[in-house]
């Protein structure tokens, strides 16, 4: 099953779709996507985000990106509130980014949000989708400190060292690949890629974002987690197959809340 794992489907540009999201999950679904997992990053906007899960095959998850400044997360209230849909499966997207954000103070309200994820995350057995750069010290230390070893998670889009892969692994996370594996300056990722365990796999498009070749410099879609698996793949010298296989298996076990059976259909609404 090949899965996108990390998408934003309220930020999609649907224009060449006639403006209809419909038609970017029936193209997604015609490159073999069968399930997607469209990401928070606003609990303003969790009535849309929550709107796309009435399709089969769609997943959703509730949190606030920690460059969400004027909405970081300062309590659980509202995260356990969305928590409980049945279609909300994991908690995030949330994190620390120090590549955007320099002043001490604003790196205190994002870990700040950030451990009111883990905590809820962790009381409610849900994974963390984490956003982490250039912050990883600190974002292992509240991964550790607040983080549930059982119901661990997942760092997204992952751009870091192997030593920060590795420790994550050590506190039962996932590692999720995206397009930036095909980029000819990721060479340092590629190596990481190599050497993690299939085992600790995800893939992701991160979409509208990091399209991956050959559709650099495009907006990106669901559809083209198909590139991403095949790169991974080729990475790490399997069938294509045996890494959909793996990936997914990876996906359903620490995304608990999710089924292989709840699968995208064609032309469905």
């Amino acid at each position: 099953m090949l899965i996108d794992t990390h998408c934003h489907l309220d930020m999609l540009d649907l224009a060449p779709h006639n403006n209809d999201i419909n038609s970017v999950i029936d193209a997604a679904y015609q490159k073999g996507v069968r399930q997607l997992l469209t990401i928070s990053v606003d609990l303003n906007k969790m009535d849309t985000v929550l709107g796309f899960t009435q399709r089969e095959g769609v997943y959703a998850s509730c949190g606030v990106h920690p460059l969400q400044n004027k909405g970081l997360v300062t309590d659980e209230v509202l995260l356990r509130q969305h928590a409980a849909d049945p279609k909300v499966v994991a908690i995030g997207e949330t994190g620390l980014d120090y590549f955007y954000e320099a002043s001490t103070e604003a790196r205190e309200a994002q870990k700040i949000s950030f451990m009111h994820h883990l905590k809820a995350a962790g009381d409610l057995g849900l994974p963390v989708i984490v956003h982490t750069r250039n912050a990883k010290e600190d974002t292992l230390s509240l991964i550790k400190q607040y983080g549930n070893r059982e119901s661990a998670g997942v760092l997204h889009c992952f751009t870091e060292d192997y030593d920060m892969a590795k420790a994550a692994l050590d506190e039962n996370y996932l590692i999720s690949i995206s397009g930036i594996v095909t980029f000819k300056t990721a060479q340092d990722l590629k190596e990481t890629v190599r050497k993690l365990p299939l085992e600790s796999l995800i893939i992701e498009t991160d979409s509208p974002y990091l399209a991956p070749v050959p559709y650099r410099g495009r907006k990106n879609e669901p559809q083209y987690v198909s590139e991403v698996a095949q790169y991974v793949a080729d990475l790490k010298g399997i069938r294509y197959e045996a890494l959909l296989e793996a990936t997914a298996q990876n996906f359903h076990r620490v995304f608990s809340k999710t089924t292989p059976q709840n699968q995208l259909q064609l032309g469905s609404r």
